[in-house]
């Protein structure tokens, strides 16, 4: 243990031991320059060179265009080119498969092989639909006469028989847009159109229910709301209903989408009604669009 314990403290000893390096001339053994250091000294001197060289390399091809010249890197500029070749094929692809669905639904469609979709579902305008009865059974009659008798002299039934009683509603604007065609009743026009842009969200004006949600050839898709007070909100010639019959809607709630369904229009509008106690009123009375 002793001996072991000599000749680390002799090795230590030994690195510590100053030297000398002389550089003289040859022939007149003048000393030219001289340097003194220890092992260790050396050791650490060598060991600093050796990691400063290699930071100094590794940044050298790290971060300039040498590391082009060494194997397993690779060009930057190849590198983009690649990425943006990949980005071309792909749209290339994308594009060849919408024009070779657009070729077969033309194939399709000269050959007569068109697939059954909902607008061949659609009522057929040749029909006489005014020959349809549409008066209320005797069952019906009754029921009717018992629920009028019953809430005649009801104190919960709220009577308003005048507009003054829906003036302090808040409504909710159903489409920001332009009227281009106002309310007339005398040319039978029982509402106001509204141009909006398309894909606009159609907006319910008060809380109600969903009593309609239908499509019909004149005025395409149709919705219409009950509110309270005896008032309906309909609104016409959408291209998507959101809501169906029995749905309860919010103020400002999305029903709708704008569209241009329907043969009585020739662009993409809202046809917007409000009728109240059974007759039509102009809704620019009541907000602005």
């Amino acid at each position: 243990m002793t001996e072991k314990k000599d000749w680390k403290a002799e090795f230590l000893k030994r690195l510590r031991n100053q030297y000398r390096l002389v550089v003289m001339n040859d022939d007149t053994f003048e000393e030219k320059f001289s340097l003194r250091l220890t092992p260790l000294g050396l050791f650490i001197l060598l060991g600093s060179v050796t990691i400063v060289m290699t930071m100094l390399v590794t940044s050298l091809i790290a971060f300039t265009p040498l590391r082009e010249y060494v194997p397993g890197y690779a060009n930057a500029g190849l590198k983009r080119d690649l990425v943006n070749l990949t980005y071309k094929s792909t749209s290339i692809e994308k594009s060849l498969a919408e024009k070779n669905a657009f070729l077969e639904n033309i194939n399709n469609v000269l050959r007569g092989h068109i697939k059954v979709d909902s607008s061949q579902n659609r009522p057929n305008k040749n029909k006489e639909y005014n020959k349809i009865k549409m008066d209320a059974s005797k069952n019906e009659e009754t029921l009717r006469k018992t629920v009028e008798s019953q809430d005649q002299y009801s104190l919960s039934a709220e009577t308003v028989t005048n507009k003054n009683g829906i003036t302090n509603f808040s409504f909710f604007t159903p489409l920001k847009g332009i009227v281009s065609n106002s309310f007339k009743s005398g040319e039978q026009h029982y509402g106001i159109d509204i141009v909006g842009p398309e894909n606009e969200a159609i907006k319910t004006t008060l809380d109600g229910t969903v009593i309609i949600a239908t499509w019909s050839s004149e005025t395409g898709y149709t919705i219409s709301v009950q509110h309270t007070n005896n008032l309906i909100s309909v609104y016409k010639h959408n291209s998507v209903l959101l809501k169906k019959i029995g749905d309860y809607v919010k103020a400002g709630e999305a029903i709708a989408i704008i569209g241009n369904s329907g043969e009585q229009t020739s662009g993409p509008h809202l046809h917007f009604e409000l009728w109240y106690n059974g007759n039509p009123i102009d809704p620019q009375d009541y907000m602005v669009f």
